[in-house]
């Protein structure tokens, strides 16, 4: 969630763990412990009744999950590494290793002689016919659906690799379907919180990466 206007003021408010046969292991709810500025619902599905009622202090959340995390745990997401950061965990004393799902469905595109890289959900939606279209108004995404879209990507990927043939007709399918405009393209701004589009950013706060 949001806690400033600019695009790094955000503050952890779900935590989900997700084991590989998709069984759900925790969902938590983290109330922040300074003021919301907005809950990001389209993106979070989050709102402040849900942390007020569910909502655990940070500390307390993230002795849950450490406490339940294999520390040889392979932990897998989409720009994983970002979300271990905000969680304050360490490799080899937390967890063993991450995998990046940007990088694992990372395609050479032969039309602009690089990388393209894809959104989890076009991913999801182009490979296996995830439903991300939610009627107006309502969130598609909240921390335990997009850990459980996380670990079928990665089980899916595994699936391919043992099969050159569905592999390449992943890559082509993934490069012919145009992916959908990014939230933060579509609303360079949401609630007053810029969403750091950085051909659109208005807040002026530094990129990271």
């Amino acid at each position: 969630v949001a806690t400033g206007t600019d695009h790094n003021a955000r503050s952890v408010a779900q935590i989900s763990l997700v084991d590989q046969h998709e069984q759900v292991l925790l969902n938590l709810y983290v109330r922040p412990p300074v003021p919301v500025v907005s809950y990001l619902y389209p993106l979070t599905g989050l709102t402040h009744e849900l942390l007020e009622q569910y909502g655990l202090p940070l500390e307390q959340a993230l002795a849950i999950l450490r406490a339940n995390l294999p520390k040889n745990a392979v932990i897998v997401g989409q720009n994983i590494r970002k979300d271990i950061e905000w969680l304050g965990l360490k490799e080899s004393v937390d967890y063993g290793s991450l995998v990046d799902l940007a990088g694992l469905y990372r395609i050479w595109n032969p039309q602009y002689n690089s990388y393209s890289v894809f959104g989890q959900d076009h991913v999801a939606k182009t490979l296996l016919g995830w439903d991300t279209d939610t009627p107006s108004g309502m969130s598609s995404h909240d921390a335990v659906r997009d850990a459980v879209k996380s670990v079928r990507l990665f089980n899916y990927y595994q699936q391919l690799q043992a099969d050159p043939a569905a592999w390449q007709q992943a890559q082509s399918a993934l490069l012919s379907v145009p992916p959908p405009p990014s939230f933060a393209r579509q609303n360079p701004t949401f609630e007053g919180v810029c969403m750091g589009n950085r051909k659109t950013c208005s807040c002026g706060a530094a990129f990271f990466s």
